[in-house]
Protein backbone atom coordinates (compact mmCIF):
# COMPACT_ATOMS: atom_id res chain seq x y z
CA UNK A 1 0.00 0.00 0.00
CA UNK A 2 1.33 3.41 -0.89
CA UNK A 3 1.48 6.20 1.68
CA UNK A 4 -1.05 8.53 0.09
CA UNK A 5 -1.00 10.89 3.07
CA UNK A 6 2.75 11.42 2.66
CA UNK A 7 2.32 11.96 -1.07
CA UNK A 8 -0.39 14.57 -0.54
CA UNK A 9 1.72 16.22 2.17
CA UNK A 10 4.65 16.38 -0.27
CA UNK A 11 2.59 18.41 -2.76
CA UNK A 12 0.91 20.52 -0.07
CA UNK A 13 4.07 21.11 1.98
CA UNK A 14 3.49 24.84 2.26
CA UNK A 15 -0.32 24.70 2.35
CA UNK A 16 -1.73 22.92 5.40
CA UNK A 17 -5.25 24.24 4.78
CA UNK A 18 -5.35 22.59 1.38
CA UNK A 19 -3.87 19.39 2.79
CA UNK A 20 -6.67 19.25 5.38
CA UNK A 21 -9.31 19.81 2.66
CA UNK A 22 -7.85 17.13 0.39
CA UNK A 23 -7.51 14.57 3.18
CA UNK A 24 -11.05 15.19 4.44
CA UNK A 25 -12.75 15.26 1.03
CA UNK A 26 -10.79 12.30 -0.30
CA UNK A 27 -11.49 10.24 2.82
CA UNK A 28 -15.23 10.83 2.29
CA UNK A 29 -14.92 9.68 -1.33
CA UNK A 30 -12.86 6.63 -0.35
CA UNK A 31 -15.29 5.66 2.42
CA UNK A 32 -18.28 5.82 0.07
CA UNK A 33 -16.49 3.83 -2.63
CA UNK A 34 -15.43 1.18 -0.12
CA UNK A 35 -18.96 1.00 1.32
CA UNK A 36 -20.32 0.35 -2.17
CA UNK A 37 -17.68 -2.35 -2.64
CA UNK A 38 -18.86 -4.10 0.52
CA UNK A 39 -22.30 -4.39 -1.11
CA UNK A 40 -20.72 -6.13 -4.12
CA UNK A 41 -18.26 -8.80 -2.94
CA UNK A 42 -18.65 -10.54 -6.30
CA UNK A 43 -16.57 -7.80 -7.94
CA UNK A 44 -13.63 -8.62 -5.68
CA UNK A 45 -14.18 -12.38 -6.04
CA UNK A 46 -13.98 -12.00 -9.82
CA UNK A 47 -10.88 -9.79 -9.54
CA UNK A 48 -12.59 -6.77 -11.10
CA UNK A 49 -11.80 -4.47 -8.18
CA UNK A 50 -8.95 -4.18 -5.71
CA UNK A 51 -10.11 -2.48 -2.48
CA UNK A 52 -6.60 -1.29 -1.57
CA UNK A 53 -6.21 0.33 -4.97
CA UNK A 54 -9.67 1.93 -4.70
CA UNK A 55 -8.73 3.48 -1.36
CA UNK A 56 -5.37 4.76 -2.63
CA UNK A 57 -6.80 6.15 -5.86
CA UNK A 58 -9.74 7.80 -4.09
CA UNK A 59 -7.32 9.47 -1.68
CA UNK A 60 -5.20 10.79 -4.57
CA UNK A 61 -7.85 11.61 -7.21
CA UNK A 62 -7.73 15.38 -6.57
CA UNK A 63 -3.96 15.87 -6.18
CA UNK A 64 -3.93 18.08 -9.28
CA UNK A 65 -5.76 20.90 -7.48
CA UNK A 66 -2.40 21.93 -5.99
CA UNK A 67 -1.61 23.47 -9.39
CA UNK A 68 -4.95 25.25 -9.80
CA UNK A 69 -6.29 28.66 -8.89
CA UNK A 70 -9.24 28.02 -6.56
CA UNK A 71 -8.91 30.38 -3.57
CA UNK A 72 -12.09 29.06 -1.87
CA UNK A 73 -10.20 25.83 -1.19
CA UNK A 74 -6.79 27.44 -0.64
CA UNK A 75 -5.42 26.55 -4.09
CA UNK A 76 -3.11 29.28 -5.33
CA UNK A 77 -1.78 27.76 -8.54
CA UNK A 78 -2.04 29.17 -12.05
CA UNK A 79 -4.26 26.63 -13.84
CA UNK A 80 -8.03 26.62 -14.21
CA UNK A 81 -9.79 24.22 -11.84
CA UNK A 82 -11.15 22.16 -14.75
CA UNK A 83 -7.54 21.16 -15.45
CA UNK A 84 -6.99 19.45 -12.11
CA UNK A 85 -7.78 15.99 -13.47
CA UNK A 86 -5.15 15.79 -16.18
CA UNK A 87 -2.66 17.76 -14.03
CA UNK A 88 -3.15 15.26 -11.22
CA UNK A 89 -2.61 12.44 -13.70
CA UNK A 90 0.73 14.00 -14.73
CA UNK A 91 1.80 14.19 -11.08
CA UNK A 92 0.80 10.60 -10.41
CA UNK A 93 2.57 9.32 -13.52
CA UNK A 94 5.73 11.14 -12.39
CA UNK A 95 5.33 9.36 -9.05
CA UNK A 96 5.16 5.98 -10.83
CA UNK A 97 1.41 5.49 -10.33
CA UNK A 98 -0.10 5.09 -13.83
CA UNK A 99 -3.31 3.32 -12.72
CA UNK A 100 -3.95 6.01 -10.11
CA UNK A 101 -3.35 8.60 -12.83
CA UNK A 102 -6.27 7.25 -14.85
CA UNK A 103 -8.57 7.79 -11.87
CA UNK A 104 -7.37 11.41 -11.49
CA UNK A 105 -7.85 12.29 -15.15
CA UNK A 106 -11.24 10.58 -15.54
CA UNK A 107 -13.16 11.61 -12.40
CA UNK A 108 -14.18 15.20 -13.24
CA UNK A 109 -17.93 15.55 -13.61
CA UNK A 110 -19.03 12.18 -14.92
CA UNK A 111 -16.08 12.23 -17.25
CA UNK A 112 -15.29 14.73 -19.98
CA UNK A 113 -15.76 13.80 -23.63
CA UNK A 114 -13.79 15.16 -26.58
CA UNK A 115 -17.02 16.71 -27.88
CA UNK A 116 -17.45 18.55 -24.59
CA UNK A 117 -13.86 19.86 -24.70
CA UNK A 118 -14.45 21.26 -28.19
CA UNK A 119 -17.98 22.55 -27.52
CA UNK A 120 -17.01 24.32 -24.28
CA UNK A 121 -13.48 25.23 -25.41
CA UNK A 122 -12.04 23.66 -22.26
CA UNK A 123 -8.34 24.34 -21.59
CA UNK A 124 -7.39 20.67 -21.43
CA UNK A 125 -5.64 18.38 -23.93
CA UNK A 126 -8.08 16.95 -26.46
CA UNK A 127 -8.78 13.35 -25.50
CA UNK A 128 -11.55 11.31 -23.92
CA UNK A 129 -11.61 11.61 -20.12
CA UNK A 130 -14.60 9.40 -19.37
CA UNK A 131 -14.13 6.64 -16.78
CA UNK A 132 -13.69 3.20 -18.31
CA UNK A 133 -12.91 0.64 -15.64
CA UNK A 134 -15.17 -0.33 -12.77
CA UNK A 135 -12.74 1.30 -10.33
CA UNK A 136 -12.64 4.54 -12.35
CA UNK A 137 -16.44 4.67 -12.53
CA UNK A 138 -16.79 3.88 -8.82
CA UNK A 139 -14.52 6.72 -7.67
CA UNK A 140 -16.02 9.15 -10.19
CA UNK A 141 -19.47 8.31 -8.82
CA UNK A 142 -18.48 8.51 -5.13
CA UNK A 143 -16.79 11.88 -5.70
CA UNK A 144 -20.04 13.51 -6.81
CA UNK A 145 -21.45 13.30 -3.26
CA UNK A 146 -18.83 15.50 -1.59
CA UNK A 147 -17.68 19.08 -1.93
CA UNK A 148 -14.31 20.52 -1.01
CA UNK A 149 -16.02 23.73 0.16
CA UNK A 150 -18.55 22.07 2.50
CA UNK A 151 -16.51 19.37 4.17
CA UNK A 152 -18.44 16.72 6.01
CA UNK A 153 -21.71 17.24 4.15
CA UNK A 154 -23.26 14.72 1.77
CA UNK A 155 -24.78 16.32 -1.31
CA UNK A 156 -28.37 15.27 -1.93
CA UNK A 157 -29.07 13.53 -5.22
CA UNK A 158 -31.13 16.49 -6.47
CA UNK A 159 -28.20 18.87 -5.96
CA UNK A 160 -25.77 16.53 -7.74
CA UNK A 161 -28.07 16.19 -10.74
CA UNK A 162 -28.72 19.96 -10.84
CA UNK A 163 -24.98 20.68 -10.79
CA UNK A 164 -24.34 18.16 -13.58
CA UNK A 165 -26.95 19.73 -15.86
CA UNK A 166 -24.58 22.59 -16.61
CA UNK A 167 -22.35 20.03 -18.37
CA UNK A 168 -25.26 18.77 -20.47
CA UNK A 169 -27.83 16.04 -20.37
CA UNK A 170 -25.22 13.41 -21.26
CA UNK A 171 -23.47 14.11 -17.93
CA UNK A 172 -26.71 13.58 -16.03
CA UNK A 173 -27.41 10.43 -18.05
CA UNK A 174 -23.96 9.01 -17.17
CA UNK A 175 -24.51 9.82 -13.49
CA UNK A 176 -27.95 8.17 -13.50
CA UNK A 177 -26.43 5.07 -15.13
CA UNK A 178 -23.74 4.96 -12.43
CA UNK A 179 -26.34 5.33 -9.70
CA UNK A 180 -28.46 2.47 -11.05
CA UNK A 181 -25.35 0.30 -11.28
CA UNK A 182 -23.71 1.12 -7.94
CA UNK A 183 -26.72 1.78 -5.73
CA UNK A 184 -29.80 0.31 -7.42
CA UNK A 185 -31.84 0.44 -4.21
CA UNK A 186 -31.43 4.24 -4.11
CA UNK A 187 -32.54 4.78 -7.72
Amino acid sequence: MIDYEALLAKYCADNQELLHILLTHSRQVANRALAILRLHPEWMERGEVEPVFVEEAAMLHDIGVVLCNAPKIHCMGTHAYIEHGYLGAEILRQEGLPRHAHIAERHTGTGITMEQIVREQLPIPLQDYTPRTLEERLICYADKFYSKTKLGDDKPMSKIRHHLWKYGSDSVFRFDEMQRFFEPLNS
